[in-house]
C-alpha cells in the first residue's frame, strides 16, 4: 500500500518544506491547508507518497522544523493512487512499512491491557488441552492458541528496539513478554491440574502424547520450520503484511512449548517442564536473533533513519 502523510508544521517552514517535497520523485502529490490546524496550531501539508519515498519525506520534515515538538505526523495507507502520469512508478512501488507504523503495530498488539491478558490466558488453556488431545483436536488447539495469544509481537519488539536504540520499546516488549507468558504458563498449568483432578487426563497420557515428545525432543526438521516461522513473522511485521502473519505464528512452537512448562509443573514432572522451557527458549532465540538480523538489514539498506520521536 502507498502512504498518505499528514504533516502539521509551523507556517514559517511550510513553503520551504513543500519545495523540498515537490522535488522528490516518489512524492505523487502535495496539498497545503494554511492555518487549518487548531491543535496543534499550524499548517497542514498532505503528502501522497510511494512507500519507497515515505522515509525521505519524514526525514526532510524532521529536519525542516526548529525542534521535534513542532512536527506532528499522521499516516494512513492508501488502497490505490490513480495517476496515469505516474503509472510506472506506482506499479513498481515496494512493500515496506515505515518504522513508526511498525512500532505502533507492535505496541498495539503487545501492550499488557486486559484484552492482552485475557487472550494470553485463553491461549494457555487451549494449548494445555491440546497437549493431551488426539491429533486432529490437538492441531486445532495448538493452531488456535498460536493465533489467538498475542505472544509474538512483544518478543519481536525487543530486537527492533535494540536496532533502533529505542530502549523504551525494549522495556515495554520485555515487560509484556514476562507478564503475558507468566499468565499463559499459569493458566496452562491450572488447566492441566484441573484435567488431571477431574479424571479427564493424567500425567501418563501427557508423557505418552507423541506431540509432547516432538516438543521436548525437537528434530532438525522441526527447528527449521520454527526458524522459518520466526523469520517470516519479522518480515511480515516489517512489511506491514499483518493479514498473513497467522502462518508464521503456527510454524513456531512458542505456545505449545510454553504450555508444556506449566503442564509439567502441574503434574509434578519437572523434566517435562525443563524440556518445554528449553524448546520455548530456542524459539524465542530464533525470533530475537533473526529479528535483529532482519531489522538491522532493513535499517541499513532501506530506512537509514531512526523513528521520529
Amino acid at each position: 500500500m502507498h502512504r498518505s502523510l499528514e504533516l502539521t508544521v509551523p507556517p514559517t517552514v511550510t513553503e520551504s518544506l513543500c519545495q523540498q517535497l515537490v522535488e522528490l520523485d516518489d512524492v505523487i502529490s502535495v496539498s497545503v491547508l494554511p492555518g487549518a490546524s487548531r491543535k496543534p496550531p499550524g499548517d497542514i501539508t498532505t503528502v501522497q507518497v510511494l512507500n519507497r519515498g515515505a522515509d525521505e519525506v519524514l526525514r526532510r520534515a524532521g529536519a525542516a522544523v526548529p525542534k521535534p515538538e513542532d512536527l506532528w505526523v499522521s499516516t494512513t495507507e492508501l488502497s490505490s493512487i490513480i495517476a496515469p502520469a505516474e503509472g510506472e512508478k506506482i506499479l513498481n512501488d515496494k512493500d515496506e512499512a515505515i518504522w513508526e507504523e511498525v512500532e505502533a503495530g507492535l505496541r498495539h498488539q503487545g501492550r499488557p491491557t486486559p484484552n492482552y491478558v485475557a487472550l494470553m490466558a485463553l491461549g494457555g488453556i487451549m494449548a494445555a488441552v491440546g497437549l493431551v488431545s488426539e491429533p486432529v483436536p490437538q492441531a486445532v488447539a495448538f493452531i488456535a492458541s498460536s493465533i489467538i495469544a498475542p505472544g509474538f509481537e512483544p518478543i519481536a519488539a525487543l530486537p527492533m528496539g535494540v536496532v533502533l536504540k529505542r530502549w523504551h520499546v525494549v522495556w515495554r516488549g520485555l515487560r509484556s513478554t514476562l507478564i503475558g507468558y507468566f499468565l499463559f504458563i499459569l493458566t496452562a498449568g491450572l488447566t492441566m491440574w484441573l484435567l488431571v483432578a477431574s479424571g479427564e487426563s493424567s500425567a501418563t497420557e501427557l508423557m505418552a502424547n507423541p506431540e509432547v515428545h516432538s516438543i521436548s525432543q525437537p528434530t532438525l526438521k522441526s527447528l527449521l520450520v520454527s526458524a522459518c516461522g520466526a523469520a517470516a513473522g519479522i518480515v511480515i511485521i516489517a512489511a506491514y503484511r499483518r493479514s498473513v502473519i497467522a502462518g508464521a505464528l503456527i510454524a513456531l512452537i512458542l505456545m505449545p512449548a510454553a504450555a508444556l512448562i506449566g503442564a509439567g509443573v502441574a503434574v509434578g514432572i519437572s523434566s517435562l517442564a525443563v524440556e518445554g522451557l528449553i524448546r520455548f527458549g530456542i524459539d524465542v532465540a530464533f525470533v530475537l536473533v533473526l529479528g535483529f538480523i532482519i531489522f538491522y538489514s532493513k535499517q541499513k539498506i532501506l530506512h537509514r533513519r531512526r523513528p521520529l520521536e
